[in-house]
Order: C-alpha cells, then structure tokens, then sequence
C-alpha cells in the first residue's frame, strides 16, 4: 500500500535538497513554507471529511460523504495558485470535489472559522460544493454540475472583456485572470467544448483552465489516448498548452544512467497499471521495472539505489504534486491567451487509497485516519490546530500567509466608480430605470407579445439613458427571431474589432444592419443553449464580480429551455441576475410542429428558485412587466425573470375598463387581474394565461347567456400567484382576495397553453371546483383552430368544460 504523507513529505524534501543551492535561499525557504502549508491543506481536508463521516453525530445514518481522493489529487495545484500565483482581482472557479481543500486554504488565510469546517455539509458549514451564495464572499464562482464552473469562467473573462472595451473599469497593469481548477473527468461534458468554441470566436483572453489530470473518474481509470485529444483540442482552439508531467525528482533520475529507459516506461504504462502500483508501493514498482526493464543499462543500479519508499516517492513525483513544478509553470504564463495547465496527478495522493480504482467515494476508516494523522504528526486534539505537525515555526508560517498576494484583498485595487466593496465581492449601485418604459404608450392596434418585446426594447435604445447603456443582449443565433433585430441594429454587435455590416457596404438592402465593434450592446453566441445561460450567468454577475452593474437580456425559442436547463439552473444557483426571454412559445407555433411547442415550460418557470415567470397575453402587460422586472433584478432581495411569449398577434385591449382601475398594474405583477370582473357570489369563472386570451373570452361571451355574472380572469403570472398563495398561506393572499368574489362552491375553468398542472393548485385556494384544461401531450403541425381543438384548449373545450363543471356543482348539491 501506498507510503502515504510520509512518502510526500520524503518526495518534497528530497526535490528540495536536490534543486535549490545556498544562492537560492529566500526561494529554498518559500517553497519550504508551502510544501508544510501544502501538507496542512492535505491533512484538514481529509480530517474535515472524517469528521464528518465518523466523528461528528449522524442522526439519519446517511454517508456524509467528501471525495478524500478527488480533494488530495487537486493539493499541490490549489495551494500553489492561492498562495503564490493568485492576485485579488483574480477569479476562480474550483472543481465540486476539491471543496474541502478550497475550504482548508481560507481556513488556513483566516477567511473561514472552524466551525465552517467542523460543519462541512451540514447547516452553517461549508457545503458539499463550492458556493457562492452559501458559502461566502470568498467563491467567486459555484460548482457542482460538473462543466459548468469551467466554462463560466471562459464567459466572465467575455463578461470582463465588454466593460473593459468600454472603459467602465478602471485601468489595471494586468487584467484579472478567470481560472478553473478542473477535474479531467469534466472534459467528458460536452458544454465545456461548446465553450470552447464560443470563447475562440470572440477572442477570449485571460483565461486559465488548470487539468487535475488524475486519469480516474467515478468509475473507471480513464482511456490512455485521452492527453492527445485534450492537447490537440486546446490547440486547435488556440490556447496555449503547459504540460506538467515529471516533477522535479523523475527529472532528474531521467538524467542518470538508465534513466531514458525510466522515462520510455512510464510513457508506454497503461494508466490502469500505473494506477494500480501507485496504490501497491515500492516493492510492486520494483518487480515491474526490474521485469519490465531490468535489463537495459543502468537500470538495475537507478532503481537498486532506492529502498521501497523512496522508490515509490519517485514513481508518484508527477509535476501536479510537485511545488516547484507547479510555481514556475504559474509564473511562465505570463501573456493574456488562454491557457490550458494539464497536471498529471493521482488521485488519492498522499492518502492510503491513493491509485485505487474505487477510491472516488472512499474513505479512511479510523485504523488509516490513525495512521495518517501519526504520520502528519498531528498531537491528539489538535486535528484543527492550523500549524499542528508542521516544521516551520507557526510565527514564520503565519508571517508568510499574511504576505500572500490574494490575502491582500480587493479594497486595494481601484474600484469603478460608485462602487463598494464587500469582502472579496464589489457593491454596486443600481441602474435608475424608468417608470414607463420608452414605446409603451404606442403599443396599440394588433400585435404579438414578442413583437412588443422588440418594440419596447428597441425604443428603449433608441431613447438611450443609463438603462439603455446598462443593458446587453444576447441569443444563440436566434436575435433575428426572437424580436431583437431593431435594438441590434441600434446598439450594434458586441465584437474587440471594429466591422461594418458588409452588405451594408455593398448596398445589398437588408432590415439588418449589424455593425461590430467594442460598443456593441449584443453578444451574439452560437446555437448552444448551455451557453447562452452560462453568458447570462457572467453577464449577471458583474456587479459583484467587476463592480459594474448589466442588465442582461437572453432570448432563445421557448422549447429550448429545456436544452439548456442545467445550465440555468447553475446561473439561478449563483444569483446571477437576468431577463430570460424565451419565445415562441407553447403549440401556438402550430406549424412548426410538435418538435417545437414547449408544453412544461411554465413548470419549469414554478419550481425554479430565484426565476419569476410571467406570460401576459397583451403588450401593455408586457411593459409594465418588463419595467417592474428591470428593477427586480437588481433589488438585494430580487431575482432572475422568465417571460414566456407568443407570436401570435392579438388585439390590444387597451381602452378596456379593467386598463382604468387604479391597482391594474400592481395586479399584473403580482400575478392577475379581472379582465371581466365576476358578480357577487357567482358560480363560474374561466381563468386564462397568456396567448389563449381570445379563446377565453370568446368562451365567456358564450356562457354569459346562462352565467351573467361569470368572471374573466386574467393570470399573467401562475408563479407569482402561487408563491404568494403558498407563503401567505392563502388567508391573504393575492389569488385569495381574487377570487373572493365567487361563490364558495363555484366552478372554475382554467386554460392555458402549456401544462394543465401549471393552474391546478388554483382549486386549493378557496376549495373550488376547478376544470384544468392545457396541453399534456406532444403536438403536431397544423393551424391554430384545428390545434386548438386537437388539445382541447378553444372555446368549445372551455365551455363544455365550464358545463360539465356546473353540472357536477349542481349535482352535488342536490346530493
């Protein structure tokens, strides 16, 4: 079994005796500082995931949990880069399983107590994952889906790089860098690709991605061939590639006699095998090299001169545990293009499992835990002592942690203008926004509410003003589509050199007239809906990570929210704030097909948190959502809004008695109106959302005959209506007061395009007999009326719905 710390330790020293010269000393002296500090963050994260496991009071007999292995492959890598290369403008996303190390090194610099970690993945504790939002000021950027870290920081450096062209930030000697720490196992996920490709098309600069290159995953050792592709992938994508393969010890037994023979062996072992007799120890690398190569010059007397430890401190010297390695490949990369830092490391180093192909959710048992702490020199009851075990003096150690670039902190950077600073996060102010956005007024006659959208949007920049400079759109490659021509063709196409719109320039007439430039005010990206949420990610995250505020919008057609959903889900985690715009939507695309019509979108819209979904019917609600929305998005107790709209083009009600009433707009945000208001205690009410508006109301015309008192309501947002229902607990409620009117057995139809379930709960409110009609399965192509009718949602269904429903009332009743 693998010699554990006691081999690291042996490695480390011995790479020191052998590398640094009496002329070196200040340099021997700090890398003797960080391989102790190195030891200490291997030691709290594996007792911090013991602790958790075997020491602390399990009261529901779960496994804990903590990757030990994925944590200590990644050591060397993160202690390096946070206290030697890092700089506090510097941004790092860090891989899901390496939270504990992240966790011990700001345990370490006095960014976290140890309460944190003695409550790792429990209430007040660190969490399983790094977060931002959970665990402090110090996570720039959450993990946890693994990708999706890492492309974030391809986008933030896009994000960075867009205020910068427009000189909203102030000058800086170097730009920060977004850094991902990664595990090989992400590059299985294809939107890290799709980033890829996105950040070679805008030319992104800035950018490091660090390959915790530990050849395991969750259930296998990966595929021998895979360095090649990763090498030629970031190639050809042109990033500049730094392999760190040898440290600095296997270097120099490859100088030795036999030495060559040493370098070709390990270049030609499966990772299987190398993994295996990492785990085995010195005697296994023994038989294998003696067998293997014995016979060639000088190999018997390279590998005779080391007894087992020392020969398995040798075979493990990979450059992604070796300091020395690692701090000078950091500070080489000096230039602004990408770069990819691949770290051969083996999982588990330094920990009795290390190698071991099922060591992904092990875990020490006490005998190893027993061990390992003996050999860290830890004194019983000082676990969480920070300098316990080291051989550094704790006031030389703590001196030197005080020194570290990063620990210096952001206050001593310039901060744009009016901004704050909290911890590692800025504070900024708040984009004034208008009370009536620029256009509204003019949004009559017939016309959709995607077509209101662009109006609205384009009139806003044609206007300019603090709210139009703040804002930035963007689209996977659907801008013409989704209604944001005319804003383009305004604010023009984000891009670092300055293009004119060559059939513009050719005099080929065209309604698109899309210059680039730095001043740009859309990003357009590539069809990937991962990427768009991951930009709407960056974009929405300026302020805290920049110190400049955006107001980003992001359209995609609505039944691709489904494509991209992971990807929102991680931007909602983070808090990232932004207008999602995903039209058309629902199988009011008719033609296209039922490929194409959304259907559970709207719950989607419910159950995500820090995500409030709207789909008004009309284009004066649209516009008082979209101002209300803008505000909302910036508020500390805010959120993120979904709209959901149509192509469908309606007749615009503007002149009705609902459009009067003094609360009509505080009802739209808070979720509905009476678009024809019920009479006292009256039996029905058809309820609507969104593009069905006309089949709805021509439903009540019908019934008014036998229903005079009949209501028309008009719900412009379920989710809103439903939070506030569920956290009131329905006595005073928004839909509660809405529906008091009614009678309390009355019956209620609703209808909508898209999930019945999405207005179901609406019969919980006051116990009401209610009648969901929606769309529950795939459509087909076809025009609206025959579509309408296939899925049960035009006028008939609504009142062959509302009379079952009457009958049934009145069946009971008589009962």
């Amino acid at each position: 079994m693998a010699a554990g710390a006691a081999a690291r330790r042996a490695q480390g020293e011995d790479a020191s005796t052998a590398n640094v010269g009496p002329a070196d000393s200040a340099r021997a002296d700090r890398l003797r500082i960080l391989r102790a500090l190195e030891r200490k963050v291997l030691w709290l994260s594996a007792w911090t995931i013991h602790n958790a496991n075997h020491l602390r009071p399990s009261r529901d007999g779960l496994k804990v949990g903590g990757h030990q292995a994925s944590t200590a492959s990644l050591v060397t890598v993160i202690t390096a880069l946070f206290l030697d290369a890092l700089r506090p403008q510097d941004r790092v996303a860090v891989k899901p399983h390496a939270s504990p190390a992240m966790h011990a090194l700001l345990y370490l610099l006095g960014r976290e107590k140890r309460e944190t970690l003695e409550r790792f993945r429990s209430v007040g504790g660190a969490q399983s994952y790094p977060s931002r939002t959970k665990d402090g000021a110090d996570i720039d950027f959450s993990t946890g889906s693994v990708g999706l870290g890492v492309a974030m920081t391809s986008f933030a450096s896009l994000a960075r790089d867009y205020l910068a062209l427009k000189d909203m930030l102030p000058k800086l000697d170097r730009a920060p860098r977004m850094i991902a720490l990664m595990g090989d196992a992400e590059l299985d996920e294809g939107n890290v690709f799709e980033a890829m490709l996105e950040g070679w098309k805008h030319d992104v600069r800035n950018l490091w991605w660090v390959i915790d290159y530990n050849r395991q995953s969750l259930d296998s050792v990966v595929s021998d061939r895979l360095y090649t592709r990763f090498d030629g992938l970031f190639n050809s994508m042109g990033w500049n590639v730094v392999t760190l393969k040898y440290g600095k010890r296997l270097e120099s037994a490859f100088a030795r006699p036999g030495g060559s023979a040493l370098r070709d062996w390990i270049d030609a072992c499966p990772n299987s095998l190398y993994s295996a007799l990492c785990f085995k120890g010195g005697a296994a690398w023994r038989e294998h090299l003696t067998a293997d190569i014995g016979g060639k010059p000088g190999v018997r007397d390279l590998v005779g001169s080391h007894d087992d430890a020392t020969l398995h401190a040798l075979m493990t010297n990979l450059a992604g545990h070796d300091m020395e390695s690692v701090l000078e490949a950091y500070a080489a990369a000096t230039g602004d293009a990408p770069t990819c830092f691949i770290a051969y490391t083996i999982k588990g180093f330094g920990l009795p499992f290390a190698g071991h192909k099922d060591n992904h959710a092990g875990l020490m048992n006490a005998e190893q835990m027993a061990t390992f702490q003996a050999s860290n020199r830890v004194p019983a009851g000082q676990e969480w002592e920070r300098f316990a075990g080291l051989d550094v003096p704790a006031e030389e150690l703590q001196s030197f942690l005080d020194g570290v670039p990063w620990m210096r902190g952001i206050e001593s950077l310039p901060r744009p203008e009016g901004a704050g600073v909290d911890g590692r996060q800025y504070v900024a102010p708040a984009v004034p926004v208008p009370a009536t956005l620029p256009g509204a007024e003019a949004l009559t006659g017939k016309l959709s509410t995607q077509e209101a959208f662009g109006r609205l949007l384009s009139e806003t920049g044609r206007v300019g003003g603090p709210l139009a400079d703040r804002l930035v759109t963007t689209s996977p490659d659907v801008a013409v589509s989704t209604n944001l021509g005319p804003w383009v063709n305004r604010r023009g196409v984000f891009d670092r050199r300055t293009a004119e719109d060559v059939f513009k320039q050719e005099k080929v007439v065209s309604a698109q007239r899309w210059s680039q430039s730095p001043q740009g005010q859309h990003i357009e990206l590539g069809i990937a809906e991962h990427n768009l949420f991951i930009m709407l990610a960056a974009l929405g995250l300026t302020a805290p990570l920049f110190g400049k505020r955006l107001i980003p919008v992001g359209t995609l057609y609505d039944p691709f929210v489904k494509r991209g959903l992971d990807a929102l889900n991680y931007a909602l985690y983070q808090d990232a704030r932004f207008m999602l715009v995903a039209t058309p939507s629902g199988i009011t695309l008719a033609p296209e097909g039922g490929a194409h019509q959304s259907v559970i979108t709207p719950l989607i819209g419910m159950g995500l948190s820090g995500l409030t979904y709207y789909e008004p019917a009309f284009a004066d609600e649209l516009a008082t959502i979209m101002a209300w929305g803008f505000g909302h998005m910036q508020a500390e107790d805010g959120g993120s809004l979904y709209l959901r709209l149509s192509t469908r083009s309606l007749d615009q009600p503007s002149a009705e008695p609902s459009r009067a009433r003094p609360d009509w707009a505080d009802s739209v945000i808070a979720g509905g109106y009476w678009q024809v208001q019920p009479a006292p205690g009256a039996d029905l009410a058809v309820a609507y959302v969104g593009a069905v508006s006309p089949e709805a109301r021509a439903a009540v015309e019908m019934l008014r005959e036998d229903q005079p008192g009949i209501g028309l309501l008009a719900i412009t947002s379920p989710d809103r209506l439903h939070r506030d229902w569920r956290l009131s607990a329905g006595g005073n409620s928004h839909i509660a007061r809405l529906l008091a009117p009614l009678a309390p057995d009355a019956a209620l139809v609703t209808v909508m395009d898209g999930h019945p379930a999405t207005l179901s709960w609406l019969g919980a409110v006051a116990g009401h007999r209610i009648r969901p009609l929606g769309v529950d399965h795939f459509g087909q192509s076809a025009d609206l009326p025959d579509l309408y009718r296939l899925h049960g949602i035009d006028a008939d269904a609504i009142v062959d719905a509302a009379a079952s429903a009457l009958v049934e009332r009145a069946r009971r009743a008589s009962a």
